[in-house]
């Protein structure tokens, strides 16, 4: 099939990957651009998959306080060098990763982060919702696994869409940034607070 190159600098960008290389992924991958990254990584052609594997000690701690000081949030981000954290490509990332925890209540950074016993507690409701609703036994599991996965996709920072591109993870963003900047780039925490969370509000007489 027919590959652009336009197509093919988009995915270059987005993985640090040589010319030919991007070329022969989306070749193999029939022009999907989402295989062709993992492709990439697979075959350790992409530099974020390179990178991947190195000490992320440097970075920064963006804020965002939205609402006129109703929300505030603090995240901090990782990479290589100080060099990298004071480019504007990761400030811009940094920032972006604030307002997204802001606007999307995200209640951990990744999926390992999760507690087992709250993924089982939640497996366990999906489970009696699906038998209450009369599905069959034999596709149980896999409407539960769809719903675990919505579940992740909800409270989970790195697994949430981004704000800002419609159908791309937040973390599939992070990769493509630190392919471009060629470092490892990690999200190592955020803390989120908003005014009255967690406390009842008293009843105007």
């Amino acid at each position: 099939m027919s590959i652009s190159e336009t197509i093919v600098k988009e995915l270059r960008e987005k993985t640090g990957a040589g010319f030919m290389d991007c070329k022969e992924a989306l070749t193999q991958c029939g022009g999907d651009a989402d295989k062709a990254v993992d492709y990439l990584r697979k075959k350790g052609l992409s530099a974020a998959a390179k990178s991947a594997g190195r000490i992320a000690s440097e970075g920064v701690v963006g804020s965002y306080i939205h609402m006129g000081g109703k929300i505030g949030v603090l995240v901090e981000v990782n990479c290589e060098t100080d060099f990298v954290a004071r480019t504007d490509d990761f400030q811009e990332l940094v920032g972006d990763l604030a307002m997204q925890v802001a606007a999307a209540r995200p209640l951990f950074v990744r999926r390992e982060d999760v507690p087992p016993e709250l993924v089982e507690k939640e497996r366990e409701i999906f489970t009696a919702q699906a038998r209450e609703s009369g599905k069959p036994e034999k596709v149980l599991d896999k409407i539960v696994d769809g719903k675990i996965e919505k579940f992740y996709q909800q409270i989970c920072l790195e697994e949430q869409e981004f704000i800002r591109e419609t159908g791309t993870r937040v973390l599939d963003h992070v990769k493509s940034v630190a392919g471009k900047l060629g470092e490892n780039v990690q999200i190592r925490r955020f803390a989120r607070f908003e005014i009255g969370e967690g406390q009842e509000k008293s009843e105007a007489c």
